[in-house]
């Protein structure tokens, strides 16, 4: 695609001449300057930070049902692991129209700042109203954060590569799950579930200061009278031609995937133990479910790079769907971790790649703004996914029938990838000429 430098991209210098943004024609950029490498690594890490606190909740859960006073049900539990959904609903739309006014470090350092502070808290709550506040204060940060950074990242990187790498900084959301995982195994028994949301004072104490440090700010130029300075910003630009159409169904793709995403890594752990296994054997299938999603995010990115994100995306999405029906039949336990490790590669790769599909597809005014469209509508299917989850159950139809659901909206999602691939086939990628 061609790109041609603006006012409003004064950052992107920074990237040097072999970035692909300038230098010679036709020049291949061989590595990424050491000031970009350390803001994407930093925005990694605070992605791995923002992953932990979104999964944490589904490791307490049976214990915050069976090892406090606070009177919580399968339902009740669902609604309280959907505040932090609401709050990152909150979040998405609001930070990525921010980080496209303010600037991204900025938005990104107070996103992780919120985040942190409010997690910590959650382990000093003394019953459920006020512990489900504090995930929803907490959920905007969280909320925030992911559409900033990659905002940031897209445009710290040339733009051949700016689908791999958006896809592969997606990887510290499971990466953040299988910790979360991993380390409720032991600390949970001993320590009680307070601790796991302790572990936040890291992100406050390390990766925030190295923010500060090394992500730079991305503020657009102040300078007036540029053809980028008059085109339209904001949600509104969004919702009219040329990227109308597929601003909606990028963010209903984006609503059904989550739902699917978040309602496994919300329920999983509750679900096996229903189903007969002990809370350590039901974290080793959350764990699994992360560690899939972790190897889908580098399978996407490059599968992404050589087939493009969406038509990649219809594939994961097919494959999640797949694999959750099979659970329903009643497999083998080996059987079930191969079909978790596929379900995580599959939800979670269809939504790193949506994230790369709609990144490459805005122009760089938008990037933020369009990110925090599809990840805050799509957020709605988040909120959803905890509640739904507890109700079926609570309505006695077992744990098949939140697998089948989660199956379904899988499917869905490869549908509407389906038309979106039509649609930006048909039209040519509308706006693919400034991005």
């Amino acid at each position: 695609m061609n790109h041609t430098p603006s006012a409003a991209e004064p950052q992107r210098p920074m990237a040097g001449p072999d970035s692909g943004r300038g230098g010679t024609p036709g020049s291949t950029p061989s590595i990424f300057p050491k000031r970009s490498v350390l803001a994407v690594l930093v925005c990694w890490l605070l992605v791995v930070f923002d992953g932990y606190d979104l999964i944490v909740y589904g490791t307490v859960q049976s214990s915050l049902i069976n090892g406090t006073d606070w009177g919580l049900t399968k339902a009740t539990a669902g609604t309280v692991g959907s505040m932090a959904f609401v709050g990152m609903m909150l979040g998405a739309i609001f930070a990525g129209r921010m980080s496209d006014t303010w600037g991204r470090r900025r938005t990104i350092i107070g996103c992780a700042v919120v985040f942190s502070v409010f997690t910590i808290l959650c382990a000093f709550a003394p019953n459920a109203v006020a512990f489900g506040g504090l995930r929803l204060l907490a959920g905007i940060g969280l909320g925030g954060l992911v559409p900033s950074a990659n905002a940031l990242v897209a445009e710290l990187v040339p733009a051949k590569w700016r689908s791999t790498i958006a896809t592969l900084m997606m990887s510290g959301v499971p990466i953040g799950g299988s910790i979360a995982a991993l380390v409720g195994i032991p600390l949970i028994p001993a320590f009680g579930w307070p601790v796991m949301f302790l572990i936040a004072v890291l992100a406050l104490m390390v990766v925030i200061p190295l923010g500060i440090r090394y992500l730079p700010e991305t503020l657009p130029s102040e300078e007036s009278g540029t053809a980028r300075d008059k085109e339209p910003v904001g949600f509104g630009s969004l919702l009219r031609p040329p990227f109308r159409g597929l601003s909606m169904l990028y963010a209903i793709a984006t609503l059904v995937t989550l739902f699917a995403w978040y309602g496994l890594g919300t329920w999983l752990p509750n679900l096996m133990q229903l189903a007969g296994y002990n809370l350590g054997s039901a974290l080793t299938f959350a764990l699994a479910l992360n560690l899939g999603a972790v190897a889908g995010s580098v399978i996407t990115a490059w599968a992404g790079t050589r087939f493009g994100p969406v038509p990649t995306a219809i594939a994961a999405a097919a494959v999640a769907a797949a694999g959750l029906l099979v659970l329903v039949t009643g497999p083998p336990v080996a059987v079930v971790y191969l079909m978790l490790v596929l379900a995580g590669v599959g939800t979670h790769g269809t939504q790193c790649l949506i994230i790369a599909a709609v990144a490459t597809h805005y122009p760089a005014h938008l990037r933020g703004t369009a990110l925090g469209w599809a990840l805050g509508v799509g957020r709605i299917g988040a909120v959803a996914a905890p509640q739904v989850g507890g109700l079926l159950l609570a309505a006695g139809l077992g744990v098949n029938s939140n697998f089948l659901a989660f199956a379904g909206a899988a499917a869905v999602a490869a549908v509407l990838l389906g038309f979106i691939g039509i649609k930006t086939s048909s039209s040519k990628a509308v706006g693919a000429t400034h991005v």
